[in-house]
């Protein structure tokens, strides 16, 4: 079976930045001549996440609000104490959502439901420079 390999780098300002990637994928998957497989992402870097979501202000607010709850950033981590660093809550963010996320594509689609994107997340405290690698395996 083919396996395409493309990069998607962005960049992006940190402290839960989210990027729509969405148009990046399904331009990749056109040029990668594929028409039916599945296409996986993985984000490099312990801070980030890739996930899916309804890409309005409202449901990243409310994904933010909720990641914030469970690793709050004001948290003395232990991370901080290894590296003087303070961003310990990015890396137990994007360790709960997941550097990878696959999304099948059918006829040359992705298959994404209506109000369905493909998001990085960007936890880091600093802005980053983000290389997304993709791989489309299919037919």
């Amino acid at each position: 079976m083919p396996v395409v390999t493309a990069t998607i780098r962005r960049q992006t300002s940190g402290d839960g930045d989210t990027v729509d990637l969405t148009e990046q994928l399904a331009a990749g998957l056109r040029r990668s001549g594929l028409t039916d497989g599945v296409a996986t992402l993985f984000v490099a870097g312990s801070t980030g996440g890739i996930t899916t979501i309804e890409f309005e202000p409202g449901a990243v607010a409310d994904l933010q609000e909720v990641l914030e709850a469970i690793a709050p950033k004001g948290r003395d981590w232990r991370h901080h104490l290894r590296w003087g660093d303070r961003n310990g809550h990015s890396h137990v963010r994007s360790a709960l959502l997941g550097p990878s996320l696959s999304v099948p594509f059918v006829s040359g689609e992705l298959c994404l439901g209506t109000w369905q994107q493909v998001v990085l997340i960007d936890f880091d405290d600093r802005p980053r420079s983000r290389e997304i690698i993709v791989q489309f395996v299919g037919e």
